[in-house]
């Protein structure tokens, strides 16, 4: 069994913001060598998040006002975690989101349904974080 490891950084210029990675994962799986196998996808930071869902902004406008209503940036005095940094929302939000995803790969391809794409979202940005590919397979 072959295994690969590979590490993007991001860093987007607000608090929060959601980036299509689909890219560079299909890179990371043609540089596997992988052609039958799984590769996972994980935000390597407590408040963020990689998902899969539609690259439509419409709907990545209604993701960000329904995060938002769920767990509210501020007033940043409703969280105990508050304390220690302003960003106990973040935390909430990737708690939703989820840490990472697994994906398919068939005949060295990812193996989407038809609109899947995988995103990293952000929830407390300005700043490096970092996303593990790992490619494992045959």
């Amino acid at each position: 069994m072959k295994s690969y490891r590979k590490v993007l950084t991001v860093r987007v210029p607000q608090r929060r913001a959601f980036v299509n990675i689909t890219e560079e994962v299909r890179k990371a799986v043609k540089e596997s060598g992988v052609k039958e196998g799984l590769v996972l996808c994980n935000a390597m930071h407590i408040t963020a998040s990689v998902f899969i869902n539609d690259d439509e902004s419409g709907l990545h406008h209604d993701m960000e006002v329904w995060l938002e209503k769920l767990a509210p940036e501020k007033p940043y005095s409703q969280y105990r975690h508050n304390g220690y940094e302003d960003n106990a929302d973040a935390h909430l939000k990737r708690s939703v989101m989820g840490r990472e995803v697994v994906v398919a790969i068939t005949d060295g391809k990812l193996d989407f349904g038809p609109w899947e794409q995988i995103f990293y979202g952000e929830f407390d940005g300005m700043r490096e974080k970092r996303v593990l590919i790992k490619v494992i397979g045959e």
